[in-house]
């Protein structure tokens, strides 16, 4: 007897990620009540399915959707307000003041809606999200219909959304409880960066993880200049710093980690860390190229994140998969240091693997969630193609994608967002402009 369910897809390739190189021709993905249930070759699963719906897409590549391991989402409101800066620079004179000025449980809301939808519209089904008003964040997801990890910001200094650390930890808090059981939302711990946040708040931060059972989400090693203030300031490096007072572990997202030393990658590694790769963010700032092949030649799990549209200006994360596999080959002049499927695991399960939603997310295996995003080969400069995955890396973006579903509904069909108009947010973002004062500075 056939089984009913809700949805079949049929594309010209699957490529399911786990397990890594795997590229599936001629099959179906059977999903019913948001879950996968299958990935099988279409004959059979003509047989064994009678769907509501079916999606033939004979022309598409049909992948889990990508996981944005590492973004300030409403942030994209500042997106060129201050650009050619290295980081602290921006931070200190650009981007704090025009948080203090601007930032609200509005701005928040807005803000993280238009990101939402860029992202999806990007095949990002789920992102890692460092900021404040968490509950604003939280309405846009619920609105957007994507998947989120909230961050519970914290910093020393008072801001727009909390007065001090205790504030920050207590507000941040506050906001979990009321959204612990929304669907599609997780959360993390988000202190800011260790030249932010003191010992003691980092202690808190340390109990609550292990308390909550959540992951400690926060920059590091970003630039050169943190290193030599920790050393100034607490006569080690930041990275030691963390380990002295055990936040290392494998609840640990450690974004950026550009500047590491052999026995740094060895201290992530052997504490089953995660890193948080960003590649676009780290060169538009000026901060270096992460050592992403000795990264995953230690066995770190590496996630790729697109970090602010302000530092990025885009959540492209098909160039962040392009741009660390071509940086990391250049780098260590290894054309096979980080291939294909590799930057697609990236940009997939390992992301999802850092959030602890790896059974929930990140690949298309039978009872993960119907995460999926379908991209268009019918074009051009994709043709002829001997190998999709080789394309998915090396000749795609965003604008590729047809196709995004979030737990098996969809968001994205034939390049159009579902349930909202595109043009509503281009006006959303344009009234914000108005409010928001450009502070361009240019480095040359």
């Amino acid at each position: 007897m056939q089984q009913n369910i809700d949805l079949l897809i049929r594309p010209r390739w699957l490529v399911p990620v786990v397990p890594e190189g795997l590229v599936l021709e001629h099959h179906a993905l059977a999903v019913d009540q948001g879950r996968i249930l299958a990935a099988l070759p279409v004959e059979e699963a003509e047989r064994r399915f009678v769907a509501r719906e079916t999606e033939v897409l004979d022309r598409h590549l049909l992948m889990p959707g990508m996981v944005n391991l590492h973004c300030h989402a409403a942030m994209n409101l500042f997106r060129g307000i201050a650009d050619d800066l290295p980081l602290m620079t921006w931070l200190s004179e650009y981007i704090w003041p025009a948080e203090n000025q601007h930032v609200s449980h509005r701005f928040v809301h807005d803000g993280t809606l238009i990101a939402c939808a860029e992202m999806l519209k990007g095949g990002v089904t789920c992102f890692n999200d460092m900021y404040f008003f968490p509950q604003a964040a939280a309405e846009a997801v619920a609105e957007t219909g994507i998947r989120a990890a909230l961050g519970l910001t914290l910093l020393e200094f008072p801001g727009a959304y909390a007065s001090d650390a205790d504030d920050y930890l207590a507000k941040g808090l506050a906001a979990r409880d009321a959204l612990r059981d929304t669907p599609r939302l997780s959360f993390c711990l988000a202190p800011h960066a260790p030249y932010s946040v003191s010992d003691r708040a980092f202690k808190k931060v340390l109990v609550l993880a292990e308390e909550l059972d959540l992951p400690i989400h926060l920059h590091v090693h970003e630039t050169r200049d943190e290193i030599r203030q920790s050393l100034e300031t607490y006569g080690i490096r930041p990275l030691e710093r963390l380990h002295r007072l055990g936040l290392l572990g494998p609840n640990l997202i450690a974004v950026h980690a550009v500047h590491l030393e052999p026995g740094e990658i060895a201290l992530l590694a052997g504490h089953g860390a995660s890193v948080a790769h960003c590649p676009t963010s780290n060169l538009k700032h000026g901060s270096g190229i992460a050592p992403l092949a000795a990264l995953l030649e230690a066995g770190i799990n590496v996630g790729l994140g697109t970090d602010s549209a302000a530092s990025n200006s885009r959540f492209d994360m098909f160039g962040e998969m392009r741009l660390a596999a071509l940086l990391s080959k250049g780098s260590t002049e290894r054309a096979d240091a980080v291939g294909a499927h590799r930057a697609l695991a990236m940009a997939t399960i390992n992301g999802a693997r850092a959030l602890g939603l790896e059974n929930e997310i990140g690949s298309l295996e039978p009872g993960k969630a119907a995460d999926l995003c379908a991209l268009n080969f019918d074009e051009l400069r994709l043709s002829p193609c001997y190998d999709p995955v080789s394309h998915l890396v090396y000749a795609l973006s965003g604008e590729y994608v047809s196709h995004v579903w979030v737990a098996g509904k969809a968001r994205i069909k034939n390049n159009a967002l579902i349930g909202f108009e595109q043009k509503d947010l281009i006006n959303l973002a344009a009234l914000w402009q108005t409010r928001v004062k450009p502070c361009r500075k240019s480095g040359g």
